[in-house]
């Protein structure tokens, strides 16, 4: 089990792929304030929804000064395929060795069914422009998150 990010802790910095192969690092954003999210795993009922969530919201998002990220353990191929499947228009990255999102505390024991194993917890972070983790909300829903972090960010609708 890795150690959860809380506010005020500086955000791991990382440089994952995304699904064209081009390399995106977190200080790339610098100076703006960025909405990270965690996903188990590409082209699934609900991180398809919480994706196209995040992209019907996306213009307001970037309106109030956010920039948004996902990042999953998938492989760019698959990753491709999701982007162009649900015409993503945000960065949707690679982390298949799952070190970055160990590193953010979003992987961990779940349950589903009964059963314990071990997978990536649903979990969104918000960064500030200084590199600093503002807000870390773990074990999100896929339903309705995006608008419940639109109400919490104060994000006009």
């Amino acid at each position: 089990m890795t150690e959860r990010l809380s506010p005020g802790d500086e955000a791991p910095d990382f440089t994952l792929p995304d699904s064209e192969g081009k390399d995106v690092s977190l200080r790339d954003f610098r100076g703006k304030s960025v909405v990270v999210y965690f996903y188990p795993a590409a082209s699934t009922p609900g991180c398809t929804k919480q994706a196209c969530d995040f992209r019907d919201n996306l213009a307001e998002l970037n309106d109030a000064g956010y920039q948004v990220i996902g990042i999953s353990p998938d492989k760019q191929a698959k990753l491709a395929k999701f982007v162009e499947t649900e015409k993503l228009t945000f960065p949707m990255l690679g982390d298949p060795d799952k070190g970055v999102i160990e590193a953010w505390g979003a992987y961990g024991e779940k349950k589903n069914y009964g059963k314990t194993y071990l997978g990536v917890i649903r979990s969104t972070f918000v960064v500030d422009a200084e590199g600093k983790i503002a807000h870390a909300f773990y074990n999100v829903r896929a339903t309705g998150h995006v608008a419940k972090l639109i109400r919490d960010l104060g994000v006009a609708s």
